[in-house]
């Protein structure tokens, strides 16, 4: 499918369906100390939710997967009813479901990799990046939206490279790392970006010079496979879907929404460039990399930097572009109020980074943290 409908149930030409993925911590109900329970947790669950919950790299994280929808409040009720059917199979184990792209608390014991192949052999190839003891995971929030095929994906991910600092800036939610504030709002786009196939998306002549790379990259051993690529934006290898990767897994539903939102209005918007063969923005990747480092560091109470120009601006004001850029897309589904809505309560009342600081500084205590990220049932 790949037209949204609106509320009325009538078909909007040309807005994708999408779909996102949300990866979250255990933490245990008393300590509220990172936790390795996942299989538990994920057998508890399976009855309420099937395939829709999965495994991650290591046991303190669990992964949950919408269906394909076309509406947003069709999104809503995937994702609370995912969420709740995982936070009771928590509840069930004696432990939390935390909504927070780092680990708060720390984890205390052997930490432990889930009994899947792909990960043992993830292992065994990049070592050090799985087998620090330091290391129990990211959790991040995956956003999947329809395309007509895989060449449509890559040229949208040349269009998009420019937009997604600031996507990564409104779901900032990752400040606290191990019981310590790292000074960023998104620790977690640092610690992960220490793996050597993390990062923006190189720009591509068509579908054939993307695959072309990828197939040298795993030669070269850099890549396990194919789905190991973790560009912040990709083209799926099965389904005729881009997936954007930037933000951080929030606590706040409506959050989750309104980036969900914003980015398949995006492609939507950007779709109408690829099709006239606009070229893409040319930008250099230092420039990038430098927007998406200060989108990890300030979050929405900082600058953002503009990598087209290299000039810094406050980080609501590049929030407002994009905003107005995906504004037709926002329109043709009726969903233009809801992140005006919702983007006005997250500029003044503060996004994931804020909040999780804001709640520390009332005593001093991690616990009060997780508490504020927990996902309840």
């Amino acid at each position: 499918m790949s037209s949204a409908m609106q509320d009325n149930g009538a078909p909007v030409a040309g807005v994708p369906t999408f779909g996102v993925e949300e990866e979250f911590f255990l933490a245990d109900e008393g300590t509220r100390a990172t936790v390795a329970r996942a299989a538990d947790v994920i057998k508890r669950a399976h009855d309420r939710l099937g395939d829709r919950i999965g495994a991650e790299l290591f046991t303190t994280t669990v992964e949950t997967r919408t269906r394909p929808v076309g509406t947003l409040d069709e999104m809503r009720q995937e994702l609370r009813r995912l969420r709740e059917g995982l936070a009771v199979a928590a509840e069930e184990g004696g432990c939390r479901v935390v909504a927070s792209g780092t680990p708060v608390v720390p984890f205390r014991g052997h930490r432990e990799i889930a009994e899947e192949p792909r990960y043992r052999q993830l292992a065994d190839r990049y070592g050090p990046f799985v087998s620090d003891d330091h290391n129990t995971g990211a959790c991040a929030c995956h956003v999947h939206v329809a395309v007509s095929g895989r060449e449509e994906a890559v040229r949208l991910c040349n269009h998009l490279r420019p937009w997604l600092p600031v996507l990564q800036t409104m779901a900032a939610n990752s400040p606290f790392n191990d019981g310590r504030d790292s000074g960023f709002a998104s620790w977690r786009a640092l610690h992960f970006g220490r793996w050597p196939h993390v990062g923006p998306t190189p720009p591509f002549r068509d579908a054939a010079a993307y695959d072309d790379l990828v197939d040298s990259l795993i030669t070269s051993g850099m890549l396990l496979d194919r789905k190991h690529v973790y560009w912040y934006a990709r083209p799926s290898e099965h389904w005729p879907t881009l997936e954007v990767r930037v933000p951080d897994v929030n606590a706040d539903l409506d959050v989750v929404l309104l980036v969900a939102s914003l980015t398949r209005a995006l492609v939507a918007v950007l779709k109408s460039d690829v099709r006239r063969d606009v070229p893409p923005p040319g930008i250099a990747d230092p420039l990038l990399r430098a927007a998406h480092w200060r989108a990890a560091r300030d979050g929405l109470r900082g600058s953002g930097l503009d990598p087209l120009t290299g000039r810094l601006h406050p980080a609501a004001e590049l929030v407002e572009r994009l905003v107005a850029r995906a504004a037709p897309a926002l329109d043709e589904t009726g969903e233009l109020p809801f992140v005006r809505s919702a983007w006005h309560r997250l500029r003044t009342g503060g996004g994931g980074a804020e909040l999780q600081r804001a709640a520390y500084a009332r005593r001093g205590d991690l616990r009060d943290v997780v508490d504020v990220l927990s996902v309840r049932g």
